[in-house]
């Protein structure tokens, strides 16, 4: 669909969405002879109320960017050569083809990146492909990312809750640093602890800025279970929780109670480096100021290598403490319903069998595989061989844990095609490369994802400018290279309207009405008593505080501390070599993961990456504040500044991640993962650091 014209110097403003991150936060976006030239936040958006980040106001020069790739290209002996969009679709096609005839289709994968994480039309058509070709191995930065909550409150609660946190008493910041990630979140906290007086509580191995605010519990990375349990042990034994609502929609509270005697706070103190006396303070501000939030970080959780289990205890204490499903606790909202493209592929994906309960939750698979064992199984070509990826709205290169492993399993195979908007780390190891429309350019349905608010909205994304060259939207792409393979009657669609149409159809909400609606529409309004009107839906109907479900799986029916794979109590003698403890992915307000660094007013804000260690870490490495220093695992070694500072635990080394000049992911490890779901352990590796020659 062609973006809105305005004729000769008029200014048009219209009613969009950013989705550069998750929060999809509306703008005004003024548009000038078919350019982009102003970006405002939108006022009347539930969300951001006029606001943007420094992403969002910069998108003038994220739309005009020089980096763009406008053509697709095929690379010949090591150099690009442009080549047409027939060209490059039949190209991929006849090799798909040929992978399928020889190997199966399951020896074709696709990768889906966190852009598709936004993007529900993204999603939805790779869905589609994947169904129509049929292969079972769609991976997905989702499975080392946000799906590991879903998973967890699907177990205890039959569905997925949301934070609801401006009404909250009491917030805790598990993880979570919304200054640099959700900054709404982060406007409202400081103005309610100012005043209406907000208590917040904030675990962390740093003492952000938003900590100061509050109670600052700086955890041992890789011990918040441990930590919680320490925190339900004070509450249940002090008669602190919710009697009527653990009596009336939890089963299991009896095996809870007995389970957290063995986590008196002294002993969690030793373990987790918090005192014991805050963790009792903390545990009582959060049973007793009502109602109460918990807001955990996205990934922090998940990549703390008990994933699955840190995130039901974070459900565990929501529900004990009686602050679910009512207003300022976690909210049960209705979503909106979409039609699903999927086409169902019998053969489990790579990793279902190693995770299954990562792979399926009451009977019900998740849409992709679990990607952490994708490279082992390329290089290994067992259980059978995978010889081709298509990446859409990724840079896993990059943003992978393990990359030399990643990379290598890339070279291996026989056929590489990325679209993407620009030419990341990944596209530069491809065969064939393709151009994509950024959101700016293309119809969408933009809905507030579910780890914001669970605010029942849709707005319709508008096309504000023509994308540049021969840049196609991904839907299709998807449906020209399955027509070209004899798959097109899967996919009739063929304009952003119909694609949109289609999808709203199951919804109650039409394309007309969201036209009509420029600043959106409440397709329902937010439920504060879903456990009366649609109930629990575990197999008992209730809250299960104990899961059957993860015995019968061979795994801890209630929370229970497991030592990471690496730390310095389950691998001492690898301690000893690296005494310190690496928690990569601190957010940065200027990037989304790899994303936006060719943006000079990012660059000027965050030129480079830097390495935070404590004080007592820089004497005893004899480095000083901004001198480039080493951050070593036995994985790999990286080079940055390092900024000496006491906001960091004394023991720990924190680093962003998605830079290439210095990628976290040359230190992570695919062979740290949580056991139950798969997820890598990112934040709690052993590391050591010394000054750079």
């Amino acid at each position: 669909m062609s973006a809105a014209n305005s004729s000769s110097g008029e200014t048009k403003v219209i009613k969009s969405d950013c989705i550069l991150c998750v929060s999809g936060c509306g703008i005004d976006a003024y548009v000038q002879d078919g350019k982009l030239v102003k970006v405002e936040g939108m006022a009347e958006h539930p969300l951001n109320k006029g606001k943007l980040c420094p992403r969002g106001y910069n998108l003038v020069e994220y739309a005009n960017a020089e980096e763009r790739l406008k053509y697709p290209m095929k690379k010949e002996d090591g150099e690009w050569k442009r080549i047409s969009w027939d060209e490059a679709l039949d190209t991929i096609a006849g090799k798909l083809m040929k992978i399928k005839e020889e190997y199966g289709a399951h020896a074709v994968s696709i990768f889906n990146g966190s852009m598709a994480v936004e993007n529900i039309e993204l999603a939805s058509f790779t869905q589609r492909f994947k169904g129509a070709f049929g292969t079972p191995n769609l991976i997905s930065v989702e499975s080392i990312c946000f799906r590991i909550r879903v998973i967890a409150h699907l177990l205890t609660y039959g569905r997925f809750t949301s934070e609801d946190p401006e009404t909250a008493a009491c917030i805790v910041l598990w993880g979570n640093n919304p200054d640099q990630s959700r900054f709404m979140w982060a406007d409202m906290i400081r103005e309610r602890v100012a005043n209406a007086g907000l208590r917040l509580i904030a675990i962390d191995p740093k003492r952000t800025e938003m900590a100061k605010l509050g109670l600052h519990l700086q955890v041992r990375p890789g011990t918040d279970v441990a930590l919680g349990l320490g925190m339900l042990n004070v509450i249940i034994s002090e008669g602190l929780y919710d009697r009527e609502f653990v009596d009336q929609y939890t089963i299991g509270f009896d095996q809870l109670k007995e389970h957290v005697k063995e986590y008196p706070p002294e002993k969690v103190a030793e373990i987790t480096w918090v005192p014991a006396s805050d963790i009792k303070h903390a545990a009582r501000m959060m049973a007793t100021n009502k109602p109460m939030c918990i807001i955990p970080g996205t990934c922090s959780l998940a990549h703390s290598g008990s994933a699955l289990q840190a995130e039901r205890l974070l459900c565990i204490i929501q529900a004990v403490t009686g602050n679910l499903d009512v207003p300022g606790g976690w909210a049960m909202t209705p979503l909106v319903k979409l039609t699903d493209l999927r086409i169902p592929v019998e053969e489990e994906p790579v990793g279902a069998a190693e995770y299954p309960v990562f792979y399926k939750t009451w009977g019900r698979p998740v849409p992709y595989g679990q990607s952490m064992p994708w490279a082992d199984q390329v290089l290994s070509e067992k259980p059978y061989p995978i010889k081709a990826l298509i990446v859409t709205g990724g840079n896993p290169a990059l943003t992978m844990p393990e990359t030399r492993k990643f990379v290598a399993a890339l070279n291996k195979l026989d056929f590489v095609a990325v679209i993407n908007p620009f030419m990341t780390e990944t596209a530069e190891l491809a065969d064939i490369v393709l151009p994509a429309c950024t959101f700016l350019e293309k119809m969408g349905l933009g809905m507030v994802y579910g780890i914001n608010a669970g605010l029942p909205y849709l707005i319709l994304r508008k096309p504000l400018i023509d994308p540049p060259g021969e840049a196609w939207a991904d839907w299709k792409f998807w449906t020209e290279l399955a027509r070209r393979m004899g798959l097109g009657e899967y996919f009739p669609w063929n304009t952003d309207r119909e694609v949109v149409s289609m999808l709203l159809e199951p919804s109650g909400v039409t394309i007309e009405q969201l036209e009509e609606n420029p600043c959106g529409i409440f397709y329902a309004e937010k439920n504060y008593n879903a456990r009366e009107n649609f109930g629990f839906r575990t197999p008992s109907k209730k809250v299960e505080l104990y899961s059957q479900a993860l015995k019968d799986e061979g795994h801890d029916p209630i929370p229970t501390h497991r030592e990471p794979v690496q730390s310095p109590i389950s691998t001492p003698e690898l301690a000893r070599e690296y005494p310190l403890l690496l928690v990569t992915g601190a957010r940065m307000k200027e990037f989304t993961h790899s994303q936006l660094r060719m943006m000079t007013s990012m660059r000027r804000s965050a030129p480079e990456p830097f390495a935070e260690i404590h004080p007592a870490a820089a004497r005893d490495n004899g480095i000083v504040d901004g001198e480039m220093i080493y951050v070593e695992t036995r994985k790999g070694s990286i080079q940055m500044k390092a900024r000496v500072t006491e906001d960091v635990a004394p023991r720990v080394v924190s680093i962003p991640h998605g830079w290439a000049i210095a990628n976290a992911n040359e230190l992570t490890d695919l062979d740290a993962r949580d056991p139950v779901s798969g997820y890598p352990l990112l934040k709690g590796l052993l590391c050591r650091i010394r000054k750079a020659n």
